[in-house]
């Protein structure tokens, strides 16, 4: 079998249910589910870090923070933020087996992109409109709407390529990232429709602790600034109605034109013949609070931050149609780029390859449960010790979210705020799959901690997070 071609597609603060292939009535995303349709919708994949630039980390390496050495955003440490040169990524492999590579739209680390014979990227987050780009080392100003232009260039370098040898595109949108501004073509979708609330939209905190702390997080606390045409006098409920229904509009308004645009990139391979010979991956660096908690943003280990969409397709060697159960995590994209491309994986990648589970199969020894550790403010903590210790909070960088970790089984997930002193949660997500009861410290449950406690110390020494 001829060698693949590759394209991994990623957007920034996508769930899986802003796609219709995953259930939203509202929100139709056609392209999107071509890829599912065509391949592999995986319904249990999770990051491993909430954040932006650990989760691209761990997608290019395929391997957790701790290793490829990027834990946060923060700007407080540089040397801390390092992903680090010794670790490969899945594009220098692919670079170095002979494949055409290039990268447009958001990139989101620090250092220069490697592995890449082109490269052209949003300096850190930019903007929507009329962004400035890098492009190999030179900043260029461009007209246009940001979704629109970066797929501009991923055509225009799939159009230039040496048609002779196989590449690697890697393509990711700024989109849906705050603020949540959609194309003007897309800026009057939706005004007709009530979004229904989450069930969990009032949420009181009551059993969780941390989470309470959280407060601007919150959509009536600290999104009102990014609309100017908020009326006056709203009370606070109504202001909380208002913003959610705004943001959510305006992130299904963007989504649109991602959807729209990833179109016009299919329909390129279906012109040009290579659809079939073509492997796609599309997922987002993490999830996000889609008025959850009455929160927006990421970062904590509840579901909706931490699953994430993955739909892949591969039509020489894939199935079609195939929904899969098994728990994936972001960590498994590098290695399985290298195995359909047959490159060797190297030992220090942590993940494993998806390609049995995309060819319909289901290995006996897969994993049954994840990791999650999110580390951000964890130096601004070491650096203050016992000062920030006792008040951590006042310490944290935006949204106010601690170093924490946890494991998430099939039924149960166990998450330690080692931050926070000895302060545990533990939840029961067959009964409480919105995660609002913490049962640690029930007896009836005393058992289970136990256990959630032995898996959460072993895959830690599993993936080396001991320290």
């Amino acid at each position: 079998m001829a060698r693949p071609n590759v394209i991994f597609i990623m957007t920034d603060d996508q769930t899986a249910k802003d796609m219709s292939c995953y259930g939203n009535p509202i929100l139709q995303t056609p392209n999107m589910d071509r890829i599912a349709n065509g391949g592999t919708r995986f319904d249990r994949c999770f990051t491993t870090n909430a954040l932006c630039a650990p989760a691209r980390a761990t997608v290019l390496t395929g391997c957790f923070s701790h290793i490829n050495g990027v834990r946060g955003n923060s700007e407080l440490a540089d040397a801390v933020e390092e992903l680090d040169p010794n670790i490969p990524t899945f594009p220098e492999l692919l670079q170095e087996a002979d494949y055409q590579t290039a990268l447009v739209g958001k990139y989101h680390i620090r250092q220069d992109p490697k592995g890449f014979d082109y490269w052209c990227i949003h300096p850190g987050q930019g903007v929507y409109f009329d962004p400035v780009y890098i492009k190999d080392g030179t900043r260029v100003q461009m007209e246009g709407y940001a979704s629109d232009i970066t797929t501009d260039l991923a055509l225009e370098w799939l159009q230039g390529r040496d048609v002779s040898r196989p590449f690697c595109l890697v393509y990711q949108f700024k989109a849906p990232h705050r603020p949540f501004t959609p194309a003007p073509r897309h800026e009057h979708l939706f005004d007709e429709i009530e979004i229904p609330e989450p069930e969990t939209f009032d949420d009181d905190y009551a059993t969780r602790k941390i989470a309470g702390l959280a407060e601007d997080m919150k959509f009536d606390v600290s999104i009102a600034g990014d609309y100017e045409d908020l009326a006056e006098g709203l009370s606070q409920e109504e202001k909380k109605k208002w913003l959610y229904q705004r943001f959510l509009k305006d992130r299904y308004r963007n989504l649109t034109g991602v959807d729209e645009n990833l179109g016009r990139v299919l329909d390129y391979l279906d012109e040009n013949n290579l659809a079939e010979d073509t492997l796609i991956l599309y997922t987002s660096d993490h999830g996000y609070f889609l008025g959850e908690y009455g929160w927006y943003d990421k970062r904590f280990m509840y579901e909706p931050s931490i699953r994430i969409p993955l739909v892949a397709r591969y039509p020489a060697g894939g199935i079609s149609g195939h929904v899969s159960g098994e728990m994936v995590m972001n960590v498994d994209f590098a290695p399985t780029i290298l195995d359909f491309c047959g490159i060797e994986i190297p030992e220090v990648m942590q993940g494993r390859s998806l390609r049995p589970l995309m060819e319909g199969k289901s290995p006996e020894d897969w994993r049954e449960s994840i990791y999650y550790s999110y580390y951000e403010n964890s130096w601004e903590l070491v650096e203050r010790g016992e000062e920030a210790m006792a008040e951590p909070f006042q310490y944290f960088t935006p949204h106010r979210v601690g170093p924490h970790r946890g494991v998430r089984t099939d039924r149960y997930k166990l998450i330690e705020y080692y931050s926070e002193g000895d302060y545990w949660e533990l939840f029961d997500l067959q009964e409480d799959p919105n995660e609002l009861r913490n049962v640690y410290g029930d007896p009836g449950y005393a058992e289970m901690e136990a256990e959630m406690k032995g898996e959460l110390q072993r895959v830690r020494e599993e993936y080396r997070d001991v320290e």
